[in-house]
């Protein structure tokens, strides 16, 4: 897998992959893409098979309910895998990393190579205490 994170979540996270093993990880900033609107970042993620990394869940997956029904991964047949990083407690830079560290860390515990057409969702509660990883497939089979 390479990470692609979106311009949404610190570029700290980038280097975080890195540190965990996925070299080719970046940060939208860093290729010059602050400030795109996300259609306009969706070619880029799909083109160069990038697992996108995302606090904007809705914005790409569509509404928790109908994943894959809205968003910008809509009819999108063949992706590398999205990550949604999600928080109702906001999304302070610890948490970030929080969540992040917990992701990587499922994948290797779980034995998880690639996402191709799967969504990743860590969610957190309130107080950040609890967190949770689901994975399913986007589109749904």
């Amino acid at each position: 897998m390479k990470f692609l994170i979106d311009e949404c979540l610190s570029p700290c996270l980038a280097n975080q992959a890195r540190n965990a093993g996925f070299i080719e990880s970046t940060h939208v900033n860093w290729r010059g893409f602050q400030g795109k609107k996300d259609w306009e970042l969706k070619p880029v993620i799909l083109e160069e098979d990038w697992t996108f990394v995302t606090h904007n869940s809705v914005d790409f997956r569509g509404p928790v309910s109908k994943p894959g029904s809205k968003g910008q991964y809509a009819g999108v047949e063949l992706h590398a895998g999205l990550v949604c990083l999600n928080s109702k407690a906001g999304m302070s830079l610890k948490l970030q990393k929080l969540l992040f560290e917990y992701a990587l860390g499922q994948f290797k515990t779980k034995g998880i190579t690639d996402l191709i057409n799967k969504c990743v969702e860590v969610d957190c509660d309130q107080s950040a205490d609890t967190v949770q990883f689901q994975l399913y497939d986007l589109p749904s089979i």
